[in-house]
């Protein structure tokens, strides 16, 4: 019986815990204010206007987190074509993103969520007591600063390009509609 109630606790403290739900589609995006891998400061308010892809993500130079942050590197011109605006973010600090950026010629702004309080609002954080992590998930923000897309399950081959497809048809349905 011990050995069972063992197991049980730490089955229930090695589960990730979620601070909040994500925002729903229509619901106004989470404010954000937060330092870039650059030390400079970017607010939600900076992006009105244009769509926005906000992909969180669990650490930088990780395999996942590299093969995603390269996919959309390699995309970005076509997102700036369109007029979006790409932004990762994880609770790694401005150096660690710093780093992750330089090696790997990210060119988007990567934020340092390090008090968690941007992955917590967008109902992204897992707490796994001993360390916290953003999960992977992203979203799509309108260029009213509205959710138009939440992914909450996401392939890092092949993410960018689902990103890039919905932002188009969004733009085609406005244009029709």
């Amino acid at each position: 019986m011990k050995k069972i109630l063992l197991a049980l606790v730490l089955a229930l403290v090695s589960m990730p815990l979620f601070a909040g739900e994500p925002p729903g589609v229509g619901a106004d995006a989470p404010s954000f204010k937060l330092q870039d891998q650059n030390g400079d400061w970017h607010a939600s308010e900076d992006y009105r206007g244009q769509w926005l892809a906000v992909y969180f993500y669990p650490k930088d130079d990780t395999p996942g987190c590299t093969k995603e942050a390269c996919n959309f590197r390699d995309n970005i011109y076509a997102f700036k074509a369109i007029g979006a605006a790409v932004v990762g973010v994880s609770v790694d600090d401005v150096e660690s993103h710093k780093e992750f950026s330089d090696k790997y010629k990210l060119p988007f702004t990567l934020l340092a969520d390090e008090d968690h309080a941007m992955a917590a609002a967008y109902g992204v954080l897992k707490d796994y007591k001993l360390v916290k992590i953003a999960s992977r998930q992203s979203f799509l923000v309108d260029p009213d600063g509205k959710i138009a897309k939440h992914y909450a399950k996401v392939d890092p081959d092949t993410h960018t390009e689902e990103v890039l497809a919905d932002i188009k048809a969004f733009m085609a349905q406005a244009e029709s509609g």
